[in-house]
């Protein structure tokens, strides 16, 4: 009896649950000892970890409601979630509370609302739609290339005004999936044209707007810095307020120049400078889970760099543990998406974990350095409100498609050609 309500509870792939209750832990473990900073502000030794775990818990609920609806009624979704995240994009750019110089947040019953993380999962929800209504024996036709850059052409600029970097992990996950989905060769590759351009314009554009603190003239006086703030253009000032935060994020990146130990500026450079010495201090087996002393310098050491503190305390296996739970994910999902018989679930599956592996990814390589700050979470790892629970409902539906998509036979199994390739039957 008790087995039988455990499997009614647990359904869907045994090996993403497992992949998914590992990070829950970790999560727990980890969220918990870096969260020092907030301790010491809040005065309570366990309400950060229990804030944590209860959204932990109300994510896991989320996921098992999203896991028992039937893949096929995501699609009427789509243009519900579409509407959703433009007006919600726009509410938070002109009501949102700043966080770190950008508007990315708005508070509904005292929580805090990332309207993003919705917008993320919508435009793959979109792209899957339109990849799989319109695939054909031979690819793509050539007019979905047009209706998913229509789509991005909605939803991405509203993303980047506030934060460039989501915006540009979310295109990538995009990109591939029009490989996946066999998009015509020549159109992606005039996109990478185009986006190589647009990319060279906006680097120029942020150098050129931006200031970087670092660099300022300590003679000069506030007045002549804020006239010179004051002759910018407005409209170009407001596409690019945070011109000086992007400048700081690429100086430092792009700065090649080796600095000796102990001319390190560790109140200029104090997130990327503790970073590495938590990295340093791990001697590769780790001090062992709660011992981490970086955690109480490390700025969101709980949330963005969350991984600098896991390498710290778990030392190098455990980071390769973490990693491999994210590598193991995508390809467990890729698993998936090969047995379904339609496009749809296929695609939708693999853009879910293609978002979530990317940015895990991405966040790792900020942690060590290989990659500029950009303040991208570890998902279902760092602690966070609107972000563990949508990435909870990310993993619902891939244990929906994976419960509920129908499979291939087992002749089309044997079949060389990929899932992806197959023509919708319905």
């Amino acid at each position: 009896m008790i087995n039988k309500t455990l499997g009614n509870i647990f359904k869907g792939d045994k090996v993403i649950w497992m992949v998914f209750f590992f990070l829950c832990i970790i999560s727990v473990v980890e969220v918990f000892s870096a969260s020092s900073e907030l301790t010491y502000k809040g005065g309570n030794y366990w309400a950060p970890v229990l804030k944590h775990i209860a959204i932990l818990i109300m994510g896991i609920f989320c996921m098992v409601v999203t896991l028992n609806i039937k893949c096929r009624y995501f699609k009427i979704m789509t243009p519900f979630l579409l509407v959703i995240s433009a007006l919600t994009l726009v509410w938070v750019y002109f009501a949102g509370q700043s966080t770190n110089g950008a508007q990315r947040w708005v508070s509904i019953v005292g929580m805090q609302f990332q309207p993003s993380e919705i917008a993320k999962g919508t435009m793959v929800l979109a792209t899957a739609q339109i990849l799989s209504a319109m695939q054909g024996v031979n690819g793509a036709d050539r007019q979905a290339f047009k209706f998913i850059l229509w789509v991005c052409a909605i939803i991405v600029p509203l993303i980047m005004l506030e934060n460039l970097s989501t915006a540009a992990l979310l295109c990538a996950v995009i990109f591939m999936m029009m490989v996946l989905g066999r998009v015509p060769a020549r159109q992606l590759g005039r996109l990478l044209g185009v986006v190589a351009l647009t990319v060279v314009f906006v680097l120029t554009m942020v150098m050129i707007m931006g200031t970087d603190k670092a660099e300022q003239n300590p003679d000069s006086t506030l007045t002549e810095q804020t006239e010179t703030k004051a002759e910018e253009p407005g409209m170009l000032s407001k596409l690019f307020h945070r011109a000086d935060t992007w400048k700081s994020r690429i100086d430092k990146f792009i700065d090649g120049k080796e600095v000796a130990p102990e001319d390190v500026d560790l109140d200029k450079d104090a997130q990327v400078a503790h970073a590495n010495i938590a990295i340093a201090s791990s001697n590769i087996i780790g001090r062992g889970p709660g011992n981490s002393v970086e955690r109480d310098f490390l700025s969101q050491a709980f949330s963005d760099f969350i991984y600098a503190i896991i390498i710290e305390e778990m030392g190098i296996f455990g980071a390769f543990f973490v990693a491999m739970l994210y590598i193991i994910l995508l390809f467990r999902t890729g698993k998936i998406a090969n047995r379904c018989e339609n496009n749809f679930p296929a695609f939708l599956a693999m853009g879910l974990a293609l978002l979530l592996v990317t940015q895990a990814l991405f966040n790792m390589c900020v942690a060590v350095g290989l990659a500029p700050v950009t303040g991208q979470p570890l998902p279902l790892v760092s602690k966070g409100g609107t972000s563990t629970i949508i990435n909870c409902i990310y993993i619902g539906a891939i244990l929906s498609i994976s419960r509920s998509a129908q499979k291939r036979t087992s002749g089309d199994e044997s079949s060389d050609a990929p899932a992806m390739a197959v023509a919708e039957q319905r």
